[in-house]
């Protein structure tokens, strides 16, 4: 298993972030690498969605944690020729409301299970480029809830 997270401070209310954050569409303007997101099932917890991302890999992805307005998290799991089922990436969006300096408190995680070895060790490499992308992503989604 290899987790990467970060944090920042956004000026913006719990819910205006929530509003952001929990909707499948919007996973293109703020989480970096994903190119497009649609829901095929459901709302809420369990809920299933298709996310594209950047470098044209489909994954299907389900809810897993869902706690409104402060919790979501979704598992994703590759589609395709060569997807390998015990490779898997969670992602969790995390909310908390900051009462000194007002806004919200939002923490990304990622959490990867690699195929095996080899991919772990890949990974490994390659875990500041997945810290820069989720500080990218919270710069994005500031931005996002600032507008509102």
């Amino acid at each position: 298993m290899i987790l990467v997270e970060r944090s920042a401070h956004v000026a913006a209310p719990v819910e205006v972030v929530w509003d952001v954050v929990q909707r499948a569409e919007q996973l293109p303007a703020w989480l970096a690498g994903v190119r497009a997101a649609e829901v095929l099932s459901g709302e809420g917890f369990g809920r299933r969605q298709l996310v594209q991302a950047g470098r044209g890999a489909a994954h299907e992805a389900e809810v897993i944690a869902y706690q409104e307005p402060t919790l979501i998290g979704w598992r994703e799991r590759a589609k395709g020729a060569g997807a390998r089922a015990e490779a898997r990436t969670e992602i969790y969006v995390q909310l908390t409301e900051d009462d000194e300096a007002g806004g919200t408190v939002v923490r990304l995680i990622v959490v990867r299970w690699p195929a095996g070895p080899v991919k772990a060790a890949l990974l490994r490499l390659g875990l500041r480029r997945v810290g820069a992308d989720l500080e990218d992503s919270l710069a994005r989604l500031t931005d996002l809830a600032a507008v509102g």
